[in-house]
């Protein structure tokens, strides 16, 4: 997409944002007996196949930067996520799964309708941020029990999310390492109560019993993961 078009698409869907927000299809999630975990479905696939263009996914990244500020660098306050370093093929399903509406996010749809990204601008702008600078600048948490924070986080958290955070890319399973903890700890804590309907079933079932104190202590302690 070029600046003209891009300008053009920022204000009329900040025009359409409040009307659009009930608006947003509803799919299959994980309230559903049918539902499967990172389905294939063809949205997906044709963004995943599609080579993307970091250079082009700088321009379109320019609509994102209201909210994920410029550099992606997200916001403290856990309102956005820091999308710097974060794998490509995250960025695809998440993206992918608000257009479908696998994942609520009714602020965010209108930016990802069909209509406004079609698969090769979800794989230009999920590359453009996958190659961004991380700096160790990111929120983290009070500091409270680390010790405990380790201990839930080896035992339940490690297997996906890596030894350092660094996720796993080709498995999907996102960069925890430099995101900010009160985005962490929200995500979190909509994974344990069902409010995330695009979640995976493992970490549901992995954080189901935990406390808000363990939610708040292993964030913590992902959040203090030094990006590389």
């Amino acid at each position: 997409m070029n600046r003209y078009l891009i300008a053009f698409l920022t204000l009329a869907a900040c025009a359409a944002s409040a009307l659009a927000e009930d608006q947003q299809p509803r799919d299959v999630g994980i309230d559903s007996k049918t539902y499967v975990w990172n389905e294939m479905y063809a949205e997906k696939q044709q963004a995943l196949k599609a080579k993307g263009d970091a250079s082009r996914g700088q321009i379109s990244f320019e609509v994102c930067q209201g909210c994920h500020r410029a550099g992606a660098l997200g916001r403290i306050n856990g309102s956005y996520p820091r999308l710097a370093g974060q794998h490509a093929t995250v960025l695809i399903k998440q993206m992918s799964d608000v257009q479908v509406g696998r994942r609520d996010n009714p602020k965010m749809y209108p930016f990802a309708d069909q209509h406004v990204l079609n698969p090769q601008d979800i794989a230009d702008i999920a590359l453009y941020p996958q190659g961004l600078p991380v700096p160790p600048d990111n929120g983290v948490g009070p500091g409270n029990k680390l010790d405990r924070a380790k201990q839930l986080y080896e035992a339940d958290c490690v297997d996906c999310h890596g030894a350092k955070g660094e996720g796993d890319s080709a498995k999907f399973y996102p960069r925890v390492s430099g995101q900010h903890y009160k985005y962490l700890l929200r995500e979190a804590v909509a994974i344990r109560d069902g409010q995330r309907r695009n979640a995976n079933p493992t970490m549901v079932r992995l954080i189901k019993g935990y406390t808000d104190e363990d939610l708040g202590l292993v964030t913590d302690y992902m959040s203090r993961f030094i990006p590389k």
